[in-house]
């Protein structure tokens, strides 16, 4: 029997031994023709930030599923996707835990200067007494932007620090937190905007100058959604005058070329796109890119559908 033919269009280490055992895998990285082998491919494995164009769908007339190694779908062409009647999965459920950690993990790296200590201690200074001040992340005010899973995850781990939570969502959800459906006015009342929601065209750019100017020169920002809801020019110049007191992100824009004035910035914590960045949670992943394709090819339902 032959295999069915797939593309990859973004290497996904962990599971391409499993994907060419199984199906045979044109790799886009490695410019198939797709002239050639377009009308045979039946289905997509990509990754969120690479997503699927339209350019490249209208090459794959006999494509029937997308499955996406992540939860992100905004580079992802729904519309033609939906009008061709092309299923799509993510590895939702999977990576919310950790995601939610990271968030949580860059909060108090930056609160607390983690980063900036462990250079002290290593530059041999002998004067620990000189290292500055730096702020208390226990009973502070944050603002959620986009109460989802990982939101609400996250919710559950700021509460255990006695935090106030506030949060703006495109609805009020079932929850005991204020909702603030004015993003300047939850950034004003927030010591801490951490941002979770959607990427897309929809929230490109809805943390802007104004957003950050509410945030205020004792605000930090975080950043585990995607670089695209942030204004990365106007957060530069926040950063660069001080008039929020930090940011700790996880994603950028033109990720992972991003912007060289970050690295001169004092007043940040950055990490490289890895909030689901577990062993643990990328084995799970990888097995649910696999059990989507599995299911969709043996007529089953698939495990973890998007609704759209």
């Amino acid at each position: 029997m032959n295999k069915i033919e797939i593309l990859a269009l973004a290497p996904l280490a962990i599971i391409s031994k499993a994907l060419e055992d199984q199906y045979v895998v044109h790799r886009f990285w490695e410019n198939p023709d797709l002239e050639k082998h377009g009308p045979n491919i039946r289905a997509i494995a990509t990754n969120g930030p690479t997503g699927v164009s339209a350019s490249v769908l209208e090459k794959l007339p006999a494509v029937e599923i997308i499955s996406v190694f992540g939860v992100g779908v905004d580079a992802i062409d729904l519309p033609e996707a939906k009008r061709r009647g092309i299923a799509v999965a993510t590895t939702q459920g999977v990576l919310t835990d950790d995601v939610a950690d990271q968030a949580l993990a860059l909060l108090i790296a930056l609160s607390r200067q983690t980063v900036a200590g462990d250079q002290f201690v290593r530059s041999g200074n002998p004067s620990w007494s000189s290292f500055p001040l730096t702020r208390r992340v226990t009973g502070k005010k944050v603002g959620i932007l986009g109460l989802g899973s990982i939101g609400k995850a996250l919710a559950r781990r700021l509460m255990a620090l006695d935090m106030t939570i506030s949060y703006t969502n495109r609805k009020p959800a079932d929850v005991p937190f204020q909702f603030v459906p004015d993003i300047e006015k939850l950034a004003a009342d927030s010591d801490f905007l951490i941002i979770t929601a959607s990427g897309g065209e929809s929230s490109r750019h809805i943390v802007n100058a104004r957003v950050l100017d509410a945030l205020g020169p004792k605000g930090m920002l975080i950043n585990v959604a995607r670089g695209s809801v942030v204004d990365e020019e106007a957060l530069i110049s926040a950063l660069e005058n001080r008039r929020i007191a930090g940011a700790g992100l996880d994603v950028f824009d033109n990720e992972p070329r991003i912007s060289p004035k970050f690295f001169t910035l004092k007043n940040v914590v950055l990490a490289p796109h890895a909030a689901s960045g577990t062993v643990e949670t990328r084995e799970a992943m990888g097995k649910l890119v696999l059990g989507n394709l599995a299911a969709h090819f043996a007529g089953e339902p698939l495990l973890t559908p998007l609704d759209f």
